[in-house]
């Protein structure tokens, strides 16, 4: 059976009354699992994971080489037991402090993909993120659906206003890497990313982990973290959730023991070949 992971729901912004839908990443209280029989190949449209096999890489939608044509990744190379931890925030409630107090413990260098809201809310958290040597992606301000952006300055614009947010917090440029929001992207995207400087990195594991009222027990996260896992693994969790915070110790651990190490994705190779 094919797994395929596809996210959806709703952006949970300080401040903002209406809830605007997406379809997956940071900012969202509901999504779905769907099993399907194939996935999307197109260049174009959600990025989509499905899982065939213990301990290997998933099938998604367009390659490695393809990406890697632009810049951008889901994956590092397939031959070394390597991961890199990632995560997807765009609000706070409560839970980042003491992720960052257990991938300190282990050393663990994560990317943490923020939207001018966190930068704005949680500025102290942002501080210790880059200060304990973690890199701050950017996962543009206002969390729109990229892909239906079809101009070079209104691309840009949403990526410079997170830069500009990020220096007033920081005092430090940021750093080049792009999450686009909702998991959407096209080939043009990609390109405008790619000519802005910019690294695009997508994900090759997660789980439904951000359903903020229906959490995935502990024995649930395991099943889906353990046998997935994969060497090269770009893996996204989400720092709103409860059970991460709960978990991440022994999931290093146990990843540790798997014979896993962490890197940080300023290590990703010039090219996946995978």
């Amino acid at each position: 059976m094919i797994i395929m992971i596809r996210k959806k729901g709703l952006v949970r912004l300080a401040g903002v009354a209406a809830a605007v839908v997406i379809a997956g990443s940071a900012l969202f209280t509901g999504a779905k699992v769907a099993e399907d029989l194939a996935i999307d190949t197109s260049a174009d449209g959600n990025w989509g994971l499905s899982f065939q096999q213990e301990g290997q890489a998933p099938v998604t939608n367009v390659t490695a080489e393809f990406l890697s044509q632009y810049d951008g990744y889901y994956m590092g190379d397939s031959s070394e037991k390597n991961l890199y931890l990632t995560f997807d925030a765009g609000y706070e409630n409560g839970y980042t402090a003491g992720i960052l107090d257990v991938l300190k413990k282990h050393d663990v260098k994560a990317a943490f993909f923020l939207v001018g809201n966190y930068l704005k809310t949680s500025p102290e958290l942002v501080k210790r993120m880059v200060s304990e040597g973690h890199t701050v992606g950017n996962h543009t301000y206002s969390h729109p659906d990229m892909s239906a952006i079809s101009t070079e300055d209104a691309f840009r614009e949403e990526l410079s206003k997170l830069e500009e947010e990020y220096k007033s917090v920081t005092g430090k440029e940021m750093l080049k890497y792009y999450r686009p929001p909702q998991g959407k992207y096209s080939e043009a995207n990609l390109k405008m990313a790619k000519d802005l400087g910019y690294r695009t990195i997508f994900w090759s594991l997660a789980y439904v982990d951000w359903y903020e009222s229906d959490q995935p027990t502990k024995e649930e996260a395991f099943n889906k973290l353990i046998p997935r896992v994969h060497p090269g693994a770009i893996v996204l969790l989400h720092s709103t959730s409860k059970t991460n915070a709960e978990i991440l110790d022994e999931l290093l651990i146990k990843w540790e023991n798997m014979g896993y190490k962490f890197k940080s994705i300023t290590e990703l190779p010039e090219a996946a070949a995978n």
